[in-house]
């Protein structure tokens, strides 16, 4: 059975939405310090912290991508966006049911890394809760 986790933009600030350009720039962002971190530490850290290729299908265009892994340790994890009827924006990371432990690993880790730039309201994999906006 897949799991989901969210990442909801109930901050009072003024960043109410995003869009999946956004998220895509926040990958991107992420690849670029760990390719510096990697420099830092003099091996390939980029390819360790980040083993999987951005795909964006024609089905999921504006809507999801997916990251696609190396296929030993890591497979699939899915990233998309949407709002409720309420107006309130979030991000959504599913992993399939072919997900591993390393996907779970690294969804985990990236799902913080968003929520603390997005300052938002993160709902984990194991349904606990942690707040990156100040209350």
């Amino acid at each position: 059975m897949a799991a989901h986790a969210y990442i909801k933009l109930v901050s009072p600030l003024e960043k109410k939405t995003v869009t999946l350009k956004e998220v895509k720039q926040l990958f991107q962002y992420y690849q670029e310090l760990m390719k510096k971190t990697g420099e830092q530490l003099g091996w390939g850290y980029q390819q360790a912290a980040f083993p999987y290729q951005l795909i964006e299908s024609d089905e999921g265009k504006g809507k999801w991508f997916y990251l696609k892994g190396d296929g030993h340790r890591y497979r699939t994890i899915i990233v998309g966006v949407g709002s409720h009827e309420t107006g309130e924006s979030f991000v959504q990371i599913t992993l399939p049911d072919e997900a591993t432990h390393g996907d779970k690993g690294k969804a985990n880790e990236f799902c913080k890394f968003l929520a603390k730039k997005l300052e938002g309201e993160l709902h984990l994999f194991n349904g606990r809760i942690m707040y990156y906006y100040k209350r």
